[in-house]
């Protein structure tokens, strides 16, 4: 395999973040023929295609290999003009993936005290959010999976809590017996999205086919609790978001449970004082978790 170049790769990147050629060319400040060329000339070093060219663009398995070598070598080579000076108004880009409760709760205090680093970040559910990591989308995590993927490291950062809760009018309405399992099979259930399985576990251990009560797709971290406030349907919300509504009354639970999430710190295996700066805030800001 030849050499590889640096704006061979930095292409690469480009193509699969912009998603077509043309808008990687606007970029990077070249014309679509360029990037065409470059990413070309890289397929042509190693012998395999890179790149699917369709809409959008995507990387091949060798491209995201590729990838992730290029997103590493644009954190050093940044962190190099950094230290030598080269580059004042430069800053260090790393892209991550965190899930929406986390986001909506108590991981961005953390990241804004960051200085000179510019964040990427991906929403993802906890529990899928390795694959961003695995096809190079992202350099770190957060995430629900406690196993690191292949080149990386993974430190645990704490729980999050969840209880089933609704509105008191909704609990009067469905539940005027309790949340037994012939009334959560009939009562609506508020859900994020698709990916969300915290309700459907909540019912199958109660005894409830999951497929069977009526359910909301409320994909937003506050627009799901407040779908839940107003009475739409029960949730599995976060004590983070709940303890103020659970103490006013504006929400009760449906039965004592609580459900623990463990999230956990994946990032790559890089030597880079730029993601390291990243993991400490996020470590910082995780003390919050119970």
């Amino acid at each position: 395999m030849k050499d590889l170049q640096l704006d061979q790769l930095r292409a690469l990147t480009a193509v699969v973040d912009a998603g077509s050629f043309e808008s990687a060319a606007t970029r990077l400040g070249v014309t679509p023929s360029a990037v065409s060329q470059r990413i070309k000339a890289l397929e042509s070093a190693v012998g395999r295609v890179l790149v699917r060219r369709g809409k959008p663009a995507a990387a091949t398995d060798s491209g995201t290999t590729l990838l992730r070598l290029a997103r590493q070598l644009d954190v050093l080579a940044a962190e190099a003009a950094e230290e030598l000076d080269l580059d004042r108004g430069g800053r260090v880009a790393i892209p991550l993936v965190i899930n929406a409760d986390s986001l909506a709760t108590w991981v961005l205090p953390g990241l804004a005290a960051l200085e000179d680093v510019t964040l990427q970040v991906f929403r993802e559910d906890e529990r899928h959010s390795t694959a961003l990591l695995r096809d190079g989308t992202v350099m770190a995590a957060v995430t629900a999976v406690r196993e690191p993927v292949q080149g990386c490291v993974s430190r645990p950062l704490g729980a999050m809590s969840y209880r089933p809760l609704c509105s008191p009018g909704f609990a009067t309405r469905w539940f005027p017996g309790g949340a037994h399992a012939e009334a959560l099979a009939a009562a609506p259930v508020v859900q994020f999205d698709h990916k969300d399985a915290l309700q459907d576990e909540h019912l199958s251990e109660r005894g409830v086919d999951p497929a069977g009560p009526p359910r909301h797709l409320v994909p937003g971290s506050g627009p799901f609790v407040e779908a839940v406030r107003l009475g739409m349907g029960w949730g599995m919300v976060p004590d983070l978001q709940s303890d103020d509504l659970r103490a006013s009354g504006e929400l009760v639970p449906l039965d004592g449970a609580v459900r623990r999430v463990p999230l956990y710190w994946q990032q790559w295996s890089l030597r880079s004082a730029a993601l390291d700066r990243v993991a400490r805030a996020v470590e910082d800001a995780a003390t919050t978790l119970r």
